[in-house]
């Protein structure tokens, strides 16, 4: 049973992948000149694409929890960690323009910038990474630990109450972007 599980798992992963891939292509956001266009505040279609896949996403493991589909469970953080982390994927993306997604659809466009460039960067990132982790870890990781804390449970409050209002503003968000021609 077990087996069929895992099995089940991987099959659906592969088709959300999939989805998920042939979405990114066809909204654009696998060119470069649209992520070049988000990073210089021109055009914002990655951001809305984006916006969607949270509001999706949201909405979508929460219902899935709520009918006992899936169990969530958020991984302990830390205010270093994001920190780390955001510099590192905003200097990989500033540098390449592309983030991990879009440079998966970029490199199945078959753009070249992505295949060379693009797998570089990633394999040396990685390497970069693992080679440093260890310092990491235990330094600026550790700093503001605030473990699998969520924003539900530090109000204290059921977790549809946050979900819902900020479901309607992201969905306002993209409205405002779509009508000012953003």
């Amino acid at each position: 049973m077990k087996n069929q599980t895992k099995k089940s798992q991987l099959i659906w992963g592969l088709i959300f992948g999939i989805i998920f891939g042939f979405l990114l292509q066809k909204s654009g956001v696998t060119k470069y000149d649209v992520i070049i266009g988000q990073l210089l505040l021109t055009d914002f279609t990655v951001l809305k694409v984006m916006l969607s896949a949270v509001i999706t996403g949201m909405l979508g493991l929460h219902l899935m929890q709520r009918f006992g589909w899936i169990k969530l469970r958020p991984k302990a953080g830390s205010w270093g960690k994001n920190a780390a982390g955001g510099l590192i994927f905003g200097a990989g993306f500033a540098l390449l323009g592309y983030c991990p997604g879009t440079i998966a659809g970029a490199m199945g466009n078959g753009y070249l910038d992505a295949i060379t460039g693009g797998f570089a960067g990633i394999v040396i990132g990685s390497g970069l990474l693992a080679a440093v982790y260890p310092k990491l870890s235990t330094g600026i990781m550790k700093k503001g630990y605030f473990g699998d804390l969520t924003l539900p449970r530090l109000a204290r409050i059921n977790e549809w109450i946050i979900i819902i209002p900020l479901a309607i503003i992201l969905a306002l968000l993209m409205l405002w972007l779509e009508t000012a021609g953003l």
